[in-house]
């Protein structure tokens, strides 16, 4: 049985005994369901729709093998009709159904919190060539919209979620638990297929009566929830928020290092409102819509986070503890929870709020630099500038940014060297028919590295001199030494030997460069190699028809044939080759030397 209770969808042979087959008022079926009570179904609002008032609930997963035909209808005011927000994204879509005849405690299932990215999940739906049920594989992509709906990806193009699977449960492939629902499938204008579901902590949203029935730990620790007496409703750090919900809606930052005072009240409750926000159970309905009161750019998209805890007096183990907990990794639980994300290729987006007063923040650190190896995204806070938060800074920003610049220089020098290299000596061989021209790629990858090798001497400069590390970070224009942000973008302007390493350099967009042109690069040699060995066959058909050819003539000659034979010789020694123009002589010899041989067998 799953943890959240039910019967797990661990099994891709078994029906689960919660999904729910729906049919409207005409027979046909309208859509999924999830049985979490004994008497009620979740589903999608807008399978309601079409199915109006006289709906059936199909229990296709039933433990006699019947399919107990149960009439339903919404319950009540639990009814969430989609929506659109100001940008235009769907919002809602969520239904509760009351049976007339409850089902076995034993068939029901507990909605489960999980954090989401890049897990494996399946969904059992009832699509129209598969009425009868069907599992359908997907990847989560990540959150979209402002609602806190996830994108999925199928496995396979004909896992698209399609009509019959909308309000079907998504189970997550580790640990069977269902953590949310299908809301649609769809492909784009480019051929893209995607799948949607809301999950669970957006549908308690919606239908707040759920809570008893989801389980798992919500995402954000109750220490970080705003005030209740609202005193801190007014205080906002306008910069500051903006520069959090940049980071929410993943501004392209792995980690983001703040320090926020005990005394900045400002600072404190702008830190709350962005956590508060970026969850996806305790938004509020008006901070979805952009038409609220509140500053431009400062509203994160839900689900910006998939965890948020304060570690003041908290132990690395026990935080670790926690996000092993949030990324589903309870299996094996007599391992320590930091071996067990350490061996998990799971991710999450990660808030951190008081390090430098965890019970142990050294270790702490190490626990983040797991995570962050692992391509978890960090937001940390800090309660103030000191020893802690350099050797942080040191460790999670400037170490890694060297790094990760060196990787880049190593890989821009490959492509301007040994992959420029490969192309030019195809281009010297053939002509490049069909083959986009590569100069452009070439001379951005050769400025790039130019401008990482010049960061590279000014980040030696500074080192020789001997500046202190301990005044940096104020990448977000704060100049007071409280409550600043140490983003992890390359460089502020201000030359320090401290700082993330390469001012002035956005190693994400030369990153984009080299896949870019690596990529055009690998194919345009693919291409020219195609080329050259369709020249090299060539070259053979013309050397086997020339024997042939001469056989034929017994001593004699032919001018005609010999100029055209002489023609195509020339055209595929010449270098670079002119394939086209070598086929065309060839072809030319060929039939001439063909004809001639059926003239001589007549």
């Amino acid at each position: 049985m799953a943890a959240g209770g039910g019967d797990p969808a661990a099994s891709p042979l078994k029906t689960p005994s919660w999904a729910v087959r729906i049919r409207g008022a005409d027979g046909e079926i309208a859509g999924a369901g999830i049985l979490l009570t004994p008497d009620q179904v979740l589903t999608c609002a807008h399978v309601v729709d079409r199915a109006e008032d006289r709906l059936t609930a199909e229990f296709v997963g039933a433990a006699d093998h019947s399919v107990p035909a149960v009439p339903a209808r919404v319950d009540g005011s639990a009814y969430v009709p989609e929506t659109r927000d100001a940008d235009g994204d769907p919002v809602g879509d969520v239904a509760l159904l009351r049976l007339d005849r409850p089902r076995p405690v034993g068939e029901t299932v507990r909605l489960h919190r999980l954090s989401a990215p890049g897990r494996e999940v399946r969904m059992y739906g009832f699509p129209y060539a598969h009425n009868g049920g069907i599992w359908f594989r997907s990847t989560v992509v990540g959150g979209c919209g402002r609602d806190g709906q996830v994108q999925l990806s199928p496995v396979s193009p004909g896992e698209l979620a399609s009509p019959g699977c909308s309000g079907a449960g998504v189970a997550d492939s580790r640990t069977g638990e269902v953590i949310g629902m299908v809301l649609s499938g769809q492909q784009d204008q480019h051929g893209n297929r995607f799948s949607f579901m809301s999950p669970a902590e957006t549908i308690a949203r919606h239908l707040p009566r759920l809570k008893p029935h989801i389980v798992g730990p919500t995402a954000v620790d109750e220490r970080l929830l705003p005030a209740a007496d609202g005193a801190s409703q007014d205080l906002l750090d306008e910069p500051f928020a903006q520069r959090l919900a940049a980071w929410l809606r993943d501004d392209g930052s792995q980690v983001k290092i703040s320090v926020v005072g005990p005394g900045d009240a400002a600072r404190s409750a702008t830190l709350r409102r962005a956590i508060t926000l970026a969850d996806r159970e305790l938004r509020t309905a008006v901070s979805v819509d952009r038409a609220s009161l509140d500053p431009p750019g400062t509203v994160p998209s839900a689900g910006g986070h998939d965890l948020a805890v304060d570690a003041s007096g908290v132990s690395a183990a026990e935080i670790a503890e926690r996000i092993a907990e949030r990324m589903g990794l309870w299996q094996h639980p007599e391992d320590p929870p930091l071996d067990r994300i350490r061996a998990s290729r799971a991710t999450l987006n990660l808030v951190v709020v008081g390090v430098d007063e965890a019970a142990d923040p050294l270790a702490l650190l190490d626990l983040l630099d797991v995570l962050r190896a692992g391509g978890s995204r960090l937001l940390l806070v800090f309660r103030e500038d000191g020893d802690c938060h350099r050797r942080a800074r040191d460790r999670l920003l400037v170490r890694p940014g060297r790094e990760r610049r060196a990787r880049l220089v190593e890989r821009l020098r490959e492509i301007t060297g040994p992959l420029a290299q490969d192309l030019h000596e195809r281009l010297a061989a053939v002509v490049p028919h069909g083959v986009r021209p590569l100069d452009s790629d070439l001379v951005a990858a050769h400025a790039a590295l130019a401008g990482l090798l010049r960061a590279d001497d000014a980040d030696d400069a500074d080192d020789a001199d001997g500046e202190d590390a301990g005044g940096v970070g104020r990448g977000d224009g704060d100049r007071d030494g409280v409550g600043r942000d140490d983003e992890d973008r390359e460089g502020d302007g201000r030359p320090d030997s401290g700082r993330v390493p390469g001012p002035g350099l956005d190693l994400a967009r030369y990153e984009r460069l080299a896949d870019r042109a690596a990529g055009r690069l690998a194919k345009a040699v693919a291409q020219l190699d195609r080329l050259r060995d369709r020249r090299d066959e060539l070259a053979g058909r013309l050397r086997g028809y020339h024997v042939l050819h001469q056989h034929a003539l017994r001593g004699e000659e032919d001018p005609e044939v010999d100029g055209l034979y002489l023609r195509a010789h020339a055209l595929l020694r010449a270098r670079p080759c002119d394939v086209r123009a070598a086929e065309a002589a060839v072809d030319a010899y060929t039939r001439r030397v063909d004809d001639h041989g059926e003239g001589d067998a007549r």
